[in-house]
C-alpha cells in the first residue's frame, strides 16, 4: 500500500512560555530564584513543546510529510497550541484529541544565557493519553511511528508500561517502522519511581528505533551510575564524564532487549549511535534503512557542530528530526548521523524549540560546507577517526 505519510508523531505536547533573560547575563541560577526577589525580564516567546510540537513539527519543517497525534484540553491553552500548530500546515492540527474533561499541559522554561534550562511543567492532558487515543488508521498509512515523553505520561507507565506496550505492539503489526524517544523525569514523581528497566524490557522487541539522552538512560537503566557521575559533576553536567566504555554497555544492554537503531544524545558532546546486524535491521518496517547490510554493526560518536548558543530548549527533539529524516530519506547511517548533530545545532540558535531550523536544503548546505565541529578528543584503543564525516567510528 502506498503511504500517505513518511511520519507519524504521537506523545507529549504542551505550550512552551519561554521569558526572555538575556539581560541577566551570567547570573547564577540561585541567585534568579530567590524567595521574594523580583526579576525584571524581557518578552515571553509562546511557543508549542513536547515530543509531538518539536519533533514532529521539525521533521514538517525538514520537508518530511508528518501527521501529529497530542492530547489537548477544550481551554484557552489547548486554542492556542491548536493555532500555532495549523499555522505551519492546516493539516497539523487535525490529529490532535481534544478532551474538555482535562487542562492543556503547558511549561515554563527558565533559560538564562549560557546556562542550561529548568523546566517547570505541568503535564495534565498528557497524563491521560492511552492507546485508544492513537488512530492505527492514520498510522497504517504511514512508513514511521515516532512516540515521546512516556515518563512524562501517567498511563504510559503504569502496570510496568502495560499501555506503552500495546501502542508499540499494534504499531509494529502495521509494518510500521518504530521509534520511541524519553524524558528526564522528576525523580520523586510517579513517572520518576516508575520501574523503567522493567517498562524497557517490555516494550524494547517493539521498538525498531530508540532515541534517548545519556542522563534519561542511565537514570532507567543504571540509577546508582547516575548518582554516582551527578555527584561527581558536582551540579554542573555529566557529559563530559561519560566514556565509550558507558555508551557501548548501555548501547549493547539495549540491542539485547530488542533494539536496531540505538541513538543516544550527548548534549554539547555530540550524539552516539550503534546498531545491530543486518538480520535484524532487514526486518524493520517501512521507514528502515535503504541499505540494511550497510547500516548494519555500525558504532559511532560524532561531535556537534559550533553554533552561535541563543537557547537549548528543544534541541534533543531536533537532533531526532534530523535523524529520521535521513533514515526516512534513505541516507548512509554516517550521513544520517551527521544530519542529526546538524540540526540539532541549528536549533540552539533561537530560543524556542523551532526558531532556528532551516529546510532539508538548507541544512544540507551548511553541514556540507565546512561547518566547524567542536572537538572530541577519544582516546580509546579501537576507535578511529572519519575525517570525511567528522566522526568517530568503532573498528573491529
Amino acid at each position: 500500500m502506498e503511504k500517505r505519510w513518511d511520519a507519524v508523531v504521537a506523545g507529549h505536547i504542551c505550550l512552551d512560555l519561554i521569558p526572555d533573560l538575556s539581560r541577566l547575563g551570567q547570573t547564577a541560577l540561585s541567585e534568579l530564584l530567590r524567595p521574594g526577589q523580583l526579576v525584571e525580564v524581557g518578552d515571553i516567546a509562546v511557543a508549542t513543546g513536547g515530543a509531538v510540537s518539536n519533533t514532529g513539527l521539525a521533521l514538517h519543517i525538514l520537508g518530511i510529510e508528518t501527521q501529529l497525534m497530542g492530547k489537548l484540553g477544550d481551554d484557552p491553552l489547548g486554542q492556542v497550541v491548536r493555532q500555532i500548530v495549523a499555522g505551519y500546515g492546516p493539516h497539523l492540527a487535525d490529529g490532535m484529541v481534544v478532551d474538555p474533561a482535562a487542562s492543556t499541559s503547558y511549561s515554563v522554561i527558565v533559560s538564562p544565557p549560557g546556562v542550561d534550562r529548568i523546566f517547570l511543567h505541568s503535564p495534565a492532558a498528557n497524563m491521560t493519553f492511552s492507546a485508544e487515543d492513537v488512530r492505527y488508521p492514520v498510522v497504517s498509512e504511514a512508513r514511521l511511528f515516532h512516540f515521546g515523553y512516556p515518563p512524562l505520561m501517567r498511563r504510559m507507565y503504569l502496570d510496568e508500561g502495560a499501555e506503552l506496550e500495546a501502542i508499540y505492539r499494534q504499531v509494529r503489526e502495521l509494518g510500521v517502522t518504530t521509534s520511541l524517544d524519553m524524558a528526564l523525569p522528576d525523580p520523586a514523581s510517579e513517572g520518576g519511581r516508575a520501574d523503567w528497566g522493567a517498562i524497557l524490557r517490555r516494550v524494547m522487541p517493539y521498538v525498531d528505533v530508540f532515541l534517548p539522552s545519556i542522563e534519561e538512560i542511565l537514570f532507567m537503566l543504571r540509577r546508582p551510575t547516575y548518582e554516582m557521575l551527578m555527584a561527581e559533576a558536582a551540579g554542573g553536567s555529566l557529559l563530559p564524564l561519560v566514556t565509550p566504555d558507558l555508551l557501548s554497555d548501555l548501547s549493547a544492554e539495549l540491542l539485547d532487549m530488542g533494539g536496531r537503531v540505538i541513538g543516544l544524545k550527548l548534549g554539547d558532546r555530540g550524539f552516539y549511535l550503534r546498531t545491530a546486524e543486518a538480520g535484524d535491521l532487514a526486518a524493520i518496517g517501512a521507514g528502515g534503512p535503504a541499505d540494511p547490510g550497510a547500516w548494519a554493526d555500525q558504532e559511532l560518536w560524532i561531535p556537534c557542530f559550533r553554533a552561535g548558543l541563543v537557547g537549548t530548549t528543544g534541541a534533543g527533539d531536533a537532533t531526532i528530526a534530523g535523524f529520521l529524516s535521513g533514515l526516512l530519506r534513505g541516507l548512509d547511517v554516517k550521513e544520517t548521523a551527521r544530519m542529526a548533530v546538524g540540526v540539532g545545532a541549528c536549533n540552539v540558535e533561537a530560543a524556542d524549540a523551532l526558531g532556528g531550523l532551516r529546510s532539508w536544503e538548507e541544512t544540507v548546505a551548511r553541514v556540507s560546507c565546512g561547518w566547524a565541529q567542536h572537538d572530541l578528543k577519544l582516546d580509546k584503543e579501537g576507535w578511529a577517526y572519519d575525517t570525511e564525516y567528522g566522526l568517530w567510528e568503532k573498528v573491529l
